[in-house]
């Protein structure tokens, strides 16, 4: 199975910028659809966004779309969130995972049932 480890989250103010890292290993890393998702105190994780294996297709939250940007770089197994303006309502847990199937085009209708392997998660706080 993959191993997921992510990295880069801390604690932050209100309009500041973070960059998130998910380093795979484990398998064929470069073959499958990544995804961000994001679990708030109290609540249950969401979807944050995706990008699929070739990184022409991407989808996002509709509350972080133009602050949010997912990447990867297959050459070094990593799959990265870039977070600008970031607000408290960003505060979360985030989590990466990998698609459970190959090759596949992610859609905006993506979720959590779509993803099989879960990295530990990394924390992130934003301050007013």
């Amino acid at each position: 199975q993959v191993q997921l480890v992510e990295s880069g989250g801390g604690l932050v103010q209100a309009g500041d910028s973070l960059r998130l890292s998910c380093a795979g290993s484990g398998r064929a890393f470069s073959d499958y659809a990544m995804g961000w998702f994001r679990q708030a105190p109290g609540k249950d994780r969401e979807f944050v966004a995706v990008i699929d294996w070739s990184a022409y297709n991407t989808y996002y939250l509709d509350s972080v779309k133009g602050r949010f940007t997912i990447s990867r770089d297959n050459a070094v197994n990593t799959v990265y969130l870039q977070m600008n303006s970031l607000k408290p309502e960003d505060t979360a847990v985030y989590y990466c995972a990998e698609d459970r199937f190959p090759f596949r085009i992610p859609s905006a209708d993506y979720g959590e049932t779509d993803f099989g392997s879960w990295g530990q998660g990394t924390n992130v706080t934003v301050s007013s």
